[in-house]
Parts: structure tokens; C-alpha cells; sequence
């Protein structure tokens, strides 16, 4: 019998689209879609002839565990069909992408990641917030709020990365956010350093709480955010009072976001 193959898929941040021109192109050829939580379900309609499997995950609740769904993704391959794994943002930044490809090279299956567009890097610009602004930063870092020492990975070390670069880009870190922000501080970063979150980025129910690290925490509470959230911590956040582009553009004449 023919191997199929697998195309480990970038959805993008939210907004439907922003996936890439391959990433489309795949899904619309596929025969089987295994997707994520946070794809817009519009992008499932790329695909109507395709078996769709849904394999989200929520902290705490796993529709499939990973161990199943890169078995999932190899039994299918090896019936002959053409898969396509559709992951939120892109599959190789904390999206466990790589172990999924492992998991493929291992079992000899052809496989390719199409590159997805980050919500690190979406979710600010959307937010109307560069990252990296001549005269303000030159550098960035993306890490992941979880707390690895649980998993496979090894825990984030604040310590270095305090001072380290000018912008820090938080990725599912809102339930931590209060521990972050103090760890962040002791470690040399300043109470007063602007802080922004963005809750859904780049889709109609964008939000975005702008604090300091001192106070960043409280004000989540009093906003209610819940995830999914990105964090960005510099003082890129203060250009968002001249470049909130998509507040703008999407909210009535007068309304504040």
C-alpha cells in the first residue's frame, strides 16, 4: 500500500487569514485534519472531503493526549493518506510540533512543517506594538509561561533573561502572570517597565489590559482576562498610544478597547 504523508501546519494567530499560501494549499488537499483548540474553524471548510479530528488542548484537559496523536497521525500516513496536522500559530514555537515530526521520523513517514505566523509576534503587532523599534529595542525573546519543570523541558531562567534582551514575549503565562512580573523585578528588571496583554489576538474579540509589571497582575484580575493571552514586556509598549491600527479599524468611532 502507498505511504501518505504529513504536513505539520501553521494555522496562524487567530484570524483566518493569515495562514500561509502552502499552508492552504495543503489543507485543501488534505484527507485527514488533526487540528488545535484555537483554529478558527473557518479554515476546516478548506478541507470539505477530509475526515476532521478534533485533538485541542486546554491546561488541564487533553482531548488526546500527544502520545496518541502522533500515533494518530502515523496510522493514517500509513493507510495511504494525505494528513494534514493544523496547529495555531506556527508548529515548531511551543506547539509541540517537533515531537509530532520525531514521532514521523521515527516511523519513516514523509513528512513537511509549513511555517506558521506566530501569535508572538501577531497578537503586539495587531496590538499595535513592534517588537523591535529603532531607538527602543533591538533584541526579543519568546518563552512560555508554563512551569516545565513538569514536562520534558527545562524551567525558564528568569534570571538570565530579566535583563538579558528589550522585549520579552510571554506565551501562556496569564495563570503565572503575578509569580512572572516578581520574579522578573528581583531579578533587575524595573516595577515600572510597561507590560501589555493581549487576549485573542488578531481576531474581532482582540483585547488588550496595558499595566507595569508592578501592577500588571491586579489588573488582569480586575479585567477578568482569560487565555488565550500574550504578554510583551518593554518599553515597546508605549508606542501602542500611536500605532493601535487594528483598535481602530475595528471598533465603532469613539469607543475605547
Amino acid at each position: 500500500m502507498r505511504v501518505g504523508s504529513v504536513a505539520l501546519v501553521g494555522a496562524g494567530p487567530g484570524d483566518p487569514g493569515l495562514i500561509t499560501v502552502r499552508g492552504l494549499e495543503r489543507l485543501r488537499r488534505a484527507d485527514v485534519v488533526v487540528y488545535d483548540r484555537l483554529v478558527d474553524r473557518r479554515l476546516l471548510d478548506e478541507a470539505p472531503r477530509a475526515r476532521r479530528i478534533f485533538a485541542g488542548k486546554a491546561r488541564g484537559a487533553h482531548a488526546l493526549p500527544q502520545e496518541q496523536i502522533n500515533a494518530l497521525l502515523v496510522r493514517h500516513a500509513r493507510r495511504g493518506r494525505r494528513v494534514v496536522r493544523l496547529k495555531g500559530g506556527d508548529p515548531f514555537v511551543f506547539g509541540r510540533g517537533g515531537e509530532e515530526a520525531e514521532a514521523l521520523a521515527r516511523a519513516r513517514i514523509p513528512f513537511e512543517v509549513v511555517p506558521g505566523v506566530t501569535s508572538a509576534v501577531a497578537a503586539p503587532a495587531y496590538a499595535g506594538i513592534p517588537l523591535t523599534h529603532r531607538g527602543v529595542a533591538s533584541s526579543f525573546a519568546v518563552v512560555t509561561g508554563h512551569g516545565c519543570a513538569s514536562e520534558r523541558g527545562r524551567p525558564v531562567d528568569w534570571a538570565r533573561l530579566a535583563t538579558a534582551v528589550d522585549t520579552l514575549v510571554v506565551l501562556m503565562g496569564l495563570e503565572r502572570l503575578a509569580e512572572i512580573a516578581r520574579e522578573l523585578v528581583a531579578r533587575g528588571r524595573p516595577a515600572a517597565t510597561p507590560v501589555a496583554l493581549v487576549r485573542w489576538g488578531t481576531t474581532d474579540w482582540q483585547e488588550t489590559v496595558i499595566g507595569t509589571l508592578g501592577d500588571i497582575a491586579t489588573r488582569a484580575r480586575r479585567a477578568r482576562l482569560e487565555p488565550p493571552v500574550v504578554a510583551v514586556i518593554g518599553d515597546v509598549v508605549a508606542l501602542r498610544d500611536r500605532l493601535a491600527w487594528f483598535d481602530e479599524q475595528t471598533l465603532p468611532l469613539g469607543a475605547v478597547r
